[in-house]
């Protein structure tokens, strides 16, 4: 093991972030019509809305709308368990998914990279999600598996059409189309987002006698959640590791980055709700990296975006450096509630512009 000050040194990453240049960039408030995923009122409401062709449901993965619908369709599904904890379904966790992806479209991440289709650019064919896209391909796992095992637990009780889920023109083998085909090919993750949405549907059944959902445990649900996002992003990012080929250096290792980051915010149950997630994505890039990007001196980026893809680059090297062991240490230090408080605390002062210590585990 080694020596406290040690360990000390590589965890502790402090950005310094302005209110005054956070709230000038972000250009919205929590009423803003830019809060929600480009095109959001266009996406279907509900299951009914997609195409219905020989007795099933269609859903085309690889289409900017019918994917946010999927997201929709869970978020709608799924309001009343969240009633408690926010108007609106605002307090629903399942909204940093499509938030997430819609950041990803607004960006040109969906795009195809490789420069042999015009799929996902505004001068062709803009909803068209490309298989090219490293970053459509890791969501594909975070939008199709998820409500495939909720369509399993019964989130959406009885259906009266089978899904099928369209594949995409190659890479067909990379992914999964129907329940029975996910089951069949990654059981794993299946089960995790299944009893995620199991969860739910159970304190739904113990409340039944008292009319509201006093049995639900919001850091429970978002113990499960995480771990099933976790799952999804372990089994999809060695999967499409040639993909980053499409990307310039600077944005393969930001994606990276960004994935190894996701591990660290997971273990403390941070809150993926409406508001929590919109003021977190603010010190997003707003654009693809591209050559000569260096950070932290981009200098189109706020210094909040700056410090942030600084202090994703210094978690991630860190953690190789060690073989995992702050990750590890990480974990260990928010496997109690009071301890996952303060590591929440610590990620949410990023979104508040305050100062961040993002992982003093001492401190912990």
């Amino acid at each position: 093991m080694w020596p406290l000050f040690g360990i000390r040194a590589l965890l502790v990453v402090t950005v310094t972030l302005s209110p005054v240049t956070a709230v000038a960039w972000s250009g919205n408030d929590a009423t803003g019509e830019d809060v929600y995923p480009p095109l959001w009122d266009l996406a279907p409401e509900n299951l009914l809305d997609f195409p219905i062709k020989d007795s099933k449901i269609v859903i085309n993965a690889w289409n900017y709308q019918d994917r946010l619908g999927v997201y929709k369709s869970l978020l709608n599904a799924s309001a009343k368990y969240f009633s408690a904890f926010g108007s609106q379904n605002s307090g629903n966790i399942l909204w940093g998914l499509p938030l997430q992806h819609g950041w990803q479209f607004r960006t040109g991440r969906l795009a195809d990279h490789s420069g042999a289709t015009s799929c996902g650019y505004e001068n062709g064919e803009l909803m068209c999600q490309s298989v090219r896209s490293w970053w459509s391909c890791m969501n594909y796992y975070l939008a199709i598996i998820p409500f495939l095992g909720a369509v399993e637990a019964g989130l959406f009780g009885e259906l009266p059409y089978e899904i099928e889920i369209l594949p995409p023109e190659e890479q067909k083998d990379d992914f999964c189309y129907s329940v029975k085909d996910c089951w069949s090919r990654m059981p794993k993750l299946m089960d995790d987002w299944k009893a995620f949405f199991e969860y739910l549907l159970s304190t739904e059944h113990k409340a039944l006698s008292s009319a509201s959902f006093s049995s639900f445990k919001l850091d429970d649900a978002l113990g499960l959640m995480w771990k099933a996002h976790t799952t999804s992003i372990a089994y999809a990012l060695p999967k499409f590791q040639d993909s980053l080929k499409y990307l310039s250096g600077p944005e393969a290792n930001f994606g990276e980055d960004w994935a190894s980051a996701v591990d660290f915010i997971a273990a403390t149950h941070f809150s993926t709700d409406f508001p929590t997630t919109n003021n977190f994505q603010a010190f997003l890039p707003q654009r693809m990296l591209v050559e000569g990007d260096v950070i932290p001196f981009i200098s189109d980026f706020s210094p909040e975006q700056n410090k942030v893809l600084v202090a994703m680059r210094a978690l991630h090297r860190a953690n190789k450096l060690t073989g995992g062991l702050l990750l590890k240490l990480w974990q260990k230090a928010m496997s109690t509630e009071e301890g996952r408080k303060k590591g929440r605390e610590l990620i949410e002062s990023l979104a508040s512009s305050q100062k961040l210590e993002l992982l003093d585990l001492e401190g912990i």
